[in-house]
């Protein structure tokens, strides 16, 4: 009887360990097949992380894309306005240049001729004066050469005054240091001529009120 309890015992004890080991299978199966689902999980999640950052990126390359044609866009229009400036720069430099060398050659010929005109309209008198010395060696009427003589003093006289220059007036007027220049003093003929011009050495003159030659004046005192 004893042994039958005892291998009852052992029976019951080796289907325990049995059951027990089973369970144990069966629980080690469910958590290997757990962590499996859950690095599945991960794997997944990773993958969509990754996925959202390539999305992310995409956009933010396009943008950089972007910006880096606009700058290369505005470094050529920079390029190309530098160049139309220098264009710019090259033509006027060469107007300029002519334009100083035109100027130039009209102000030497301007000073070469500046009295060209003047020159022209003395001519006539010139001739007058020929005509009068030739008259000099033939001409027996001496009024007639002192007429002459009048006749050209006077057109020459006309032409200073359409020059713009005329007389300055000295004879027993008050001296004036802008337009005369005493060079001595004597007495005066009379009360009314102290401290007048009593006697001009020399005729002053102006050209279009400007003074050109001071007259030479004597003060009566």
């Amino acid at each position: 009887m004893s042994k039958k309890n005892q291998q009852a015992k052992e029976k019951k004890a080796q289907q325990t360990a049995e059951n027990t080991s089973a369970n144990s299978n069966s629980e080690n199966q469910q958590e290997a097949k757990n962590n499996q689902e859950k690095e599945q999980q991960e794997e997944n999640d990773l993958k969509v992380e990754v996925e959202d950052i390539e999305k992310e990126e995409e956009p933010a390359q396009d943008e950089e894309q972007q910006a880096t044609d606009e700058k290369e866009e505005k470094i050529k229009e920079l390029e190309n306005q530098a160049s139309q400036w220098q264009d710019k720069y090259l033509r006027l430099s060469a107007e300029f240049d002519n334009f100083r060398k035109r100027t130039a050659k009209e102000k030497s010929e301007l000073t070469k001729t500046a009295g060209e005109d003047t020159i022209i309209d003395i001519l006539p008198v010139m001739d007058d004066f020929e005509r009068a010395m030739e008259s000099l060696d033939n001409s027996q009427d001496v009024q007639a050469l002192k007429d002459g003589v009048h006749l050209i003093y006077g057109k020459f006289r006309d032409f200073l005054n359409q020059k713009g220059v005329k007389e300055i007036e000295a004879k027993e007027k008050d001296f004036d240091t802008d337009l005369h220049d005493a060079i001595t003093k004597v007495p005066a003929p009379s009360e009314e001529l102290k401290g007048k011009i009593v006697d001009v050495v020399q005729k002053g003159y102006t050209l279009h009120d400007k003074v050109i030659r001071y007259a030479k004046v004597v003060i009566g005192e």
